[in-house]
């Protein structure tokens, strides 16, 4: 693990960051995608299914993120720190409802498969706003 964590600390701390959000995220679509497949197999509307499985990947992602990601913080305050992230993960949230009810409701995709484009458009703005706000160094203008 030293030797992972030595490698890790040779790139730039954006790519950095970004590798290891995107290896967290992926982790938390695991189960994000799971619930949403699952529970729509089981006759629950795909929107209720995708908000269910959403918020259990974002204690997931939070977790690794405060653990593992990010080591830069803003915020002193872990409350206000975690709800800035569960209000960046509500706004993905949202962006999620309606782009899976786009691809759904207009291109005839199914809930799972809808997910993928869905997930890769929500990873991009929740990295992005969440290290922005939240895990940089307060007066930090550094990428």
């Amino acid at each position: 693990m030293s030797r992972v964590r030595a490698l890790l600390d040779r790139v730039p701390t954006g790519l950095r960051e970004f590798l290891l959000y995107g290896l967290s995220s992926a982790l938390a679509l695991g189960l994000d995608w799971g619930l949403l497949v699952g529970l729509t197999a089981a006759g629950l509307n795909y929107l209720v299914a995708a908000a269910i499985g959403f918020c259990s990947g974002m204690i997931v992602t939070y977790g690794l993120s405060v653990a593992v990601v990010f080591r830069e913080r803003r915020l002193t305050s872990r409350w206000q720190e975690l709800a800035g992230f569960v209000g960046v993960g509500l706004a993905g949230l949202a962006l999620t409802q309606v782009l899976l009810a786009l691809w759904v409701e207009v291109f005839g995709m199914t809930p799972g498969l809808a997910k993928i484009p869905t997930a890769g458009l929500v990873f991009l703005f929740n990295f992005t706003v969440r290290r922005a706000l939240l895990f940089r160094a307060a007066g930090s203008l550094a990428p």
